[in-house]
């Protein structure tokens, strides 16, 4: 059994109806072979002898012929959105970067699994166009390009490019998995967030608890801030160590603020990913 093998799906269902034409498992607006009846109409207007309903025709005064109509299944695009700024890099036991690869191939296998064509967008202070992978039915190279984020470093750099993303998303309303550790200006990810609206957002938040509750209560610890390369030497002591952990769950409730507000319920990851997870999080906030 090869590594691919082994990677982890979960179930996720859409809250609305797509629009794709193409064939899927997902309810649609589009007429087709599908089981979910939606009306009559004339065969003159829906030509297809294969619907015609003998009942609905006998009863028109008019003499028309009548045949019934059906709701096909469809597909849905599937995309990732993931921060490869400089604050990925960090990680205690497992890089941020690392759990981001295992979201990727789960997610990508998953749509695959649904029929639904899977989509990769990186980005650090721009939109990353060598880590971009068009929808696609077949998810090998985005497989690919999830191993190879595994092993990517990033250097200091920001994820300015959030705000550039929403130009990579189709006009059609898609299925979205954010996946950074949103350590970004609140008023940055508002802008990027109201550009995606049409779309349905799952945030994931990737964070490590050792970012900030693993610190020591007394010492000097010299600091490189990952995003802007600055670094500082800090004096740490009881309080101020205390005060890091309030700022961090400070920062946690604002986050989970801002997606609450606009309908998008943030998952937060502190301890690897499980695919489990992600499938309780569907049948939680997303009606079926």
């Amino acid at each position: 059994m090869t590594a691919l093998d082994q990677i982890k799906l979960f179930n996720y269902h859409l809250g609305w109806r797509s629009r794709g034409r193409r064939p899927g498992s997902h309810n649609s607006t589009q007429r087709g072979m599908g089981m979910e009846f939606r009306g009559h109409t004339t065969l003159l207007s829906y030509p297809d002898p294969r619907r015609i309903d003998i009942r609905q025709t006998i009863r028109d005064p008019l003499e028309q012929v009548y045949v019934r109509i059906f709701n096909q299944k469809s597909a849905t695009p599937v995309f990732v959105l993931c921060d490869m700024s400089g604050s990925m890099h960090y990680g205690s036991y497992q890089r941020k970067l690392s759990v981001a690869a295992d979201i990727v191939q789960s997610v990508a296998k998953s749509a695959n699994g649904n029929a639904d064509p899977f989509a990769f967008v990186g980005f650090d202070d721009e939109v990353r166009e060598d880590w971009h992978c068009t929808p696609s039915f077949r998810p090998h190279h985005a497989l690919e390009m999830a191993e190879q984020l595994r092993d990517y470093h990033p250097g200091a750099t920001g994820s300015k490019g959030l705000l550039d993303v929403s130009r990579y998303l189709p006009r059609e309303r898609s299925l979205v998995f954010l996946v950074s550790d949103f350590h970004m200006p609140l008023a940055d990810l508002e802008a990027a967030l109201a550009l995606m609206l049409r779309h349905h957002i799952v945030p994931i938040v990737l964070w490590d608890e050792a970012e900030y509750k693993n610190l020591p209560e007394f010492g000097i610890a010299s600091v490189t801030d990952p995003e802007s390369g600055a670094k500082r030497t800090l004096f740490l002591r009881k309080s101020y160590r205390e005060r890091i952990i309030q700022n961090f769950e400070a920062r946690r409730e604002a986050i989970k603020a801002l997606f609450l507000r606009l309908d998008m319920p943030p998952l937060f990851i502190e301890h690897g990913y499980d695919a489990d997870v992600l499938t309780d999080y569907f049948h939680q906030y997303v009606a079926a």
